[in-house]
């Protein structure tokens, strides 16, 4: 039998009043969270009319109710794959120039058989004095389990996402001379502020009459907040070389995927054949607006539309053979690499080894109000199309290699290992012994990469200190 309570009109009045000032304050709230909403989202819209390569394109009528990052992919043309917005403009500008909270290893996933839907973590390489090296983690190791949950087709997303804090690994150690994997193991990292130095590994090798130039440089930035001690340090290594005497290089992008103009010139200026000063880099296509505002202000015009090469006395493109730089590419070589490729084209002959490249034509810049404490926010939208000083920009499906390696082999051997695939083969082309070394397994498809989840990655930062002096937002 059931019984019923009823509450004296007292306290029933008094649960009313709680109620409304529940609903009020929850109206207080959700209204405040939209005017919010609505003053970032003036500053998007402003900017994105502003600056947006495609500003033509963006719609008329928009809801600024929106949270910002909702309103902002509402804004975005079809066609751009690149722009993005994040919550704290501080982590924007760090993970562009490396800074990230991190173990300190880059990863690809493969399906383990086609008979099962698990997943494997391979290591493809171990970043200096980070915890997965003091762990004992090297390249080519197999994961198998983040934090003893086996990795699926259904749950790596979701076991992905943990990286980022305390965690624990099992996993299989590489043997390379064996071609074997180890006993499982476990290891527990704790990831830390990491500030990654974009400049991996440098080696000369020597075979025959060769002397072949080994760099291998991962993303593009001139170093930690305004420095540029990587830029100085990528002189250095580049020096090395030309006083060695090599005769040909090896510029190692496979897992470059992009960032700062600045370096990216700086490494053309370093490498190309017979440039200097006088000779085009690249040159960028802004909106039609900016375009117009840089033509009208005084003292600027079209010349700052145009990049030159730097002079640099550590130069070494006319030391190699034939003219002749070789690079190792892959899926995820993009934006600045491919500025790389691009610009120094119509100088010398730019020979690829490896995958498809991922085909980025266009720039960004970063666009963030750090004088408005109620807006965090930043955005990285694409503001400009780049071309080489032929006017070629037509790679948006990516650079196909003179020489097809997918470099999903699964013994990975270190970076420089005569014996690592790509690698092997720019030194079979060098030499002339033909295409050594193994190829990469097409049957071995990728599920995911590491670097799809970086910021940082698919980025062009371009150079525009010149426009920003615009009298602009």
């Amino acid at each position: 039998m059931q019984t019923f309570k009823f509450l004296r009109p007292g306290a029933l009045l008094a649960c009313c009043a709680l109620l409304l000032l529940a609903v009020a304050c929850k109206d207080d709230d959700d209204s405040n969270a939209s005017a919010n909403n609505r003053h970032v989202n003036d500053w998007i819209l402003t900017n994105m009319q502003d600056w947006y390569l495609w500003n033509d394109e963006l719609p008329t009528n928009t809801n600024k109710n929106l949270a910002p990052d909702e309103y902002f992919s509402s804004l975005l043309y079809d066609g751009d794959r690149f722009s993005w917005i994040q919550d704290n403009y501080l982590e924007l500008l760090n993970s562009l120039q490396g800074i990230s909270k991190e173990a300190g290893y880059e990863y690809a996933l493969y399906r383990e058989s086609n008979t099962n839907n698990n997943v494997i973590a391979q290591i493809l390489y171990i970043k200096p004095s980070s915890p997965a090296k003091n762990a004992g983690l090297k390249r080519g190791d197999v994961i198998t389990h983040i934090n003893n949950t086996q990795i699926t087709i259904s749950n790596y997303q979701t076991l992905l996402s943990a990286l980022s804090e305390n965690h624990t690994l099992t996993y299989r150690a590489m043997d390379v001379e064996n071609e074997s994997l180890s006993d499982p193991a476990t290891v527990s990292l704790t990831p830390q502020e990491y500030h990654e130095n974009p400049n991996y590994l440098h080696a000369v090798i020597e075979t025959g009459e060769h002397k072949i130039g080994y760099y291998v440089y991962n993303f593009f930035a001139s170093g930690q907040s305004d420095g540029n001690e990587y830029d100085t340090e990528m002189e250095s290594i580049i020096n090395g070389f030309k006083t060695a005497g090599i005769t040909d290089l090896v510029l190692d992008l496979r897992f470059n995927s992009g960032g700062s103009e600045v370096s990216a010139l700086n490494l053309a200026s370093l490498l190309g054949a017979d440039v200097n000063n006088t000779k085009v880099f690249m040159t960028k296509e802004y909106n039609d607006d900016i375009e117009q505002q840089i033509l009208n202000e005084p003292g600027l015009g079209e010349d700052i539309l145009t990049v030159n090469f730097t002079d640099k006395a550590a130069n070494v493109g006319n030391l190699l053979q034939n003219k002749r730089l070789f690079i190792l590419t892959g899926s995820r070589t993009a934006s600045a690499s491919e500025l790389i490729i691009n610009g120094l084209r119509p100088y010398m002959d730019v020979f690829l080894v490896g995958d498809t490249t991922y085909g980025k034509n266009v720039g960004s810049t970063s666009l963030y109000d750090d004088t408005d404490a109620t807006n965090t926010w930043g955005m990285q939208p694409i503001v400009v199309k780049v071309y080489n000083s032929l006017n070629q920009s037509d790679y948006d499906g990516g650079f196909y290699p003179n020489i097809v390696d997918p470099d999903n082999d699964f013994i990975l051997y270190p970076f420089g290992d005569a014996r690592e695939p790509l690698l092997a083969k720019a030194i079979g082309q060098i030499t002339g012994s033909g295409t050594i070394g193994r190829t990469g397994l097409v049957d071995r498809p990728l599920v995911a990469h590491s670097l799809d989840r970086k910021k940082r990655s698919f980025q062009l930062t371009v150079d525009d200190r010149a426009v920003r002096a615009l009298n602009r937002p």
